[in-house]
């Protein structure tokens, strides 16, 4: 029996099997990339689409530092671990994915329903920090799906020094390194064998 559901029959703004096979089912992290090049009007376009996607309070903690020159790919290379170094290099384009410690300054425009919001994280440190690092992670996924959307194929990462890439790239402190995301077109030969994913069952309780 075929228990598979028909997203469509419920909702016919669900996306079609090709495209959610696209963003989640079929979609891979890549460690090796063919040659084809990343062009700027395309990460552009990138952005364009993925900053429509929620933050809390509109805050939009996320700096996006995208590399492709061989002098800044030496640079962030010093900053990687060893078994990152090889594929950043050959990667068209290594994004850093940052938080902007100063996102608040931008509050009395993105979010004018409340107008105490600037004050509420300018004067709170721990607060200000914490909203930072998880919607800059959140722009960060979005930033995936988005690539993944419009054809293209990345490699996150973590595995990094943050202080190194910090003051390397952001000398002035303002923007925090989160993570790092390769990106281009993926060479699939490459791939190792994917992991299974946990159950429904193991990790999802509905009340």
């Amino acid at each position: 029996m075929n228990t598979t559901l028909d997203t469509k029959a419920l909702n016919q703004k669900a996306l079609d099997q090709k495209a959610l096979n696209q963003l989640f089912t079929e979609a891979r992290t890549f460690n090796a990339f063919t040659d084809k090049a990343v062009p700027d009007e395309l990460i552009k376009q990138l952005y364009e689409l993925m900053k429509w996607a929620p933050t809390s309070m509109n805050c939009q903690p996320g700096y996006y530092l995208v590399i492709k020159s061989a002098d800044a790919k030496e640079k962030l290379n010093k900053a990687l671990a060893p078994g990152n170094q090889q594929k950043s290099l050959a990667a068209p384009a290594s994004v850093i994915i940052a938080s902007d410690t100063q996102f608040y300054n931008n509050l009395p425009k993105q979010f004018p329903a409340y107008p105490t919001a600037k004050d509420m994280f300018e004067n709170n440190e721990s607060f200000r920090d914490t909203t930072a690092f998880r919607n800059s992670s959140l722009q960060g996924a979005y930033f995936i799906m988005a690539a993944r959307s419009l054809g293209l194929d990345c490699g996150p990462m973590s595995g990094f020094d943050n202080k190194v890439v910090d003051d390397t790239f952001f000398p002035e402190g303002r923007y925090k390194s989160n993570f790092i995301i390769n990106i281009g077109y993926g060479d699939a030969t490459k791939n190792y064998p994917r992991g299974p994913r946990l159950a429904f069952e193991d990790v999802v309780k509905i009340l």
